[in-house]
């Protein structure tokens, strides 16, 4: 009999000293931006909070196709794995989002493409995790959600690109485009620390959630074995 890996390992552990020290420059050692004051400190973890949801809905897309491809069951569970951290790390920049809007823009929310879209994407990652959980024949609960894994994906170029093919009250990206970044380099370092550190923490709370449906698999299937 092996012995239990825990859920949450060194990789956890680091990841959340990462994220203290991250918050602690951002909010001591950073400067203060001219135009926005201490609000802007919001986009260091709405912005890196929302690439963490696109790997992590990336992951879930990738996994999807292997498992259409190859049936594999554990493509099916990394899947559903990242897609739950991807809904946690969603609903962090659909948090921040409004919270940094409201001082700046006048208004907690706007319909604009940008926003409307990630909106729509935390439905259908909702929806992704809710199907799952409503479907009980295993096939057919990872073919369905592989197709809609996959669909969901789609969007996140869509909303990369929305603010440079709609009028939008959200700003341009200052960071993610051809050009070379439009930031102090103090502000940078900053942002990289914390981009580091949500990336981090995205990946090893996939990993934790991958063992934990590993260990529930694993009794179900003694389980079912115990009830024939």
């Amino acid at each position: 009999m092996t012995a239990r890996r825990p859920l949450f390992g060194w990789p956890f552990a680091a990841a959340v000293v990462c994220m203290v020290a991250a918050y602690i420059r951002a909010i001591f050692f950073t400067p203060i931006e001219a135009l926005q004051g201490a609000a802007q400190k919001i986009y260091y973890v709405h912005v890196s909070a929302a690439i963490s949801a696109y790997l992590a809905l990336s992951v879930v897309a990738l996994m999807s196709i292997v498992y259409l491809w190859l049936h594999d069951e554990r493509a099916d569970r990394l899947a559903e794995s990242a897609g739950e951290v991807g809904l946690v790390f969603l609903t962090i920049v659909l948090t921040t989002g409004p919270l940094w809007a409201k001082p700046i823009w006048g208004t907690w929310w706007t319909w604009d493409a940008r926003l409307t879209l990630t909106l729509f994407l935390w439905f259908l990652t909702a929806g992704y995790l809710v199907m799952r959980g409503a479907v009980d024949d295993v096939a057919m609960r990872a073919r369905y959600s592989a197709v809609l894994g996959i669909l969901a994906a789609l969007l996140i170029p869509f909303i990369h690109l929305s603010v440079y093919l709609f009028n939008t009250l959200h700003p341009k990206p200052i960071l993610l485009k051809p050009d070379k970044p439009s930031m102090p380099t103090e502000m940078l370092i900053t942002f990289l620390v914390m981009w580091g550190a949500c990336t981090l923490l995205c990946v090893s709370l996939i990993g934790a959630r991958y063992r934990y449906g590993v260990d529930r698999d694993a009794l179900r299937a003694l389980e079912s074995e115990a009830g024939d």
